[in-house]
């Protein structure tokens, strides 16, 4: 009998992972595997190896040897960028965090927005200053399995920061440099426009990838093709465009109503090449919950299932980009 090695890989790769299998070689009608169990205690590698030769029998295979290894994964910074303030970026940043960690990720999320950091309201973790070692800030964990930093940890609520570009920058350094742990996505949550903030990001810090959020407006979309030229100049690849506020449906009535346009972004993509990476509804729940601290990629329901949508569309565009 012949084994179809290809096909023995997708089926470990969908058992474990595709993430964590490095290597399948097939002879005959055995194979060895082998996993990434980094990060992984004692009872789940065991579970990872069961999983695997279960996967590898299921496909034909007679055996399956697993060699399992603790390689250390680099940390990828992903950047969630917009043209123009006011496109729900900083609500969208958080519940994507929260949606790749649902997804098996270890994801930190920055609040890179310095003058108006908005993520420990988001994220329910107001209120809380981070600790340091080594002169090294230690993130914030939040209750949503997404450690945090952000200005807003920094400062009394509401206090205004009236800082040049120089000591922005030098901020944005002491989030990103801060002590992360084995985090593997690191989400940054920019704050809106092309100014000092992305210059910095872009020159010293090389996001693996950038997601551009718009409304379907059409003054929204020309200003996020502005970020998208930014990023194309700092040649960091545009993994795609999210369309935020995307209809709105009446809790009253029931009827679907456009008042940004619709789909405006996915025309936007579609015209430069670009993945369209999907839609998120005006809903007054999300804006309620976020406003509680409570993001709705956590829960169930219609407005988690948005945001787990486009969490795995921005991880498999992600991972094809390493």
């Amino acid at each position: 009998m012949t084994i179809d090695e290809a096909a023995v890989r997708q089926a470990i790769a969908d058992a474990v992972g595709g993430e964590r299998l490095q290597v399948v070689r097939v002879t005959g009608t055995s194979a060895t595997a082998v996993i990434d169990a980094g990060g992984l205690d004692g009872a789940a590698r065991a579970a990872l190896e069961q999983a695997a030769k279960a996967a590898g029998v299921a496909a034909g295979l007679d055996e399956v040897r697993v060699a399992l290894t603790a390689e250390k994964r680099s940390r990828r910074i992903l950047a969630v960028g917009s043209g123009k303030g006011g496109v729900g970026k900083s609500t969208l940043s958080a519940n994507l965090a929260v949606a790749l960690a649902r997804l098996g990720r270890k994801v930190g999320l920055v609040d890179a927005d310095i003058y108006g950091p908005s993520q420990p309201r988001l994220l329910g973790t107001e209120g809380r200053k981070p600790e340091a070692r080594d002169k090294t800030m230690i993130p914030i964990p939040s209750p949503w399995g997404v450690p945090m930093l952000s200005m807003g940890h920094l400062v009394q609520p509401g206090q205004a920061i009236a800082w040049r570009g120089p000591m922005a920058g030098s901020a944005l350094g002491q989030l990103i440099e801060a002590d992360w742990g084995d985090t593997e996505i690191l989400v940054v949550d920019l704050p809106p426009g092309t100014g000092d903030i992305q210059l910095t990001m872009l020159q010293k810090y090389k996001p693996a990838g950038a997601v551009i959020v718009s409304t379907p407006q059409d003054l929204a979309l020309i200003d996020a093709t502005r970020a998208i030229g930014l990023f194309d100049q700092g040649k960091v690849p545009v993994l795609g465009l999210v369309e935020n506020m995307a209809g709105y449906l009446c809790p009253h009535c029931g009827q679907v109503s456009d008042p940004f346009g619709h789909g405006g972004a996915e025309m936007t993509a579609r015209e430069l090449g670009l993945p369209f990476l999907g839609r998120v509804p005006l809903d007054i729940a999300i804006r309620q919950k976020s406003d509680a601290g409570e993001p709705p990629a956590a829960g169930e329901g219609p407005q988690a299932q948005a945001f787990m949508g486009l969490a795995r569309a921005v991880l498999a565009a992600l991972d094809q980009t390493a």
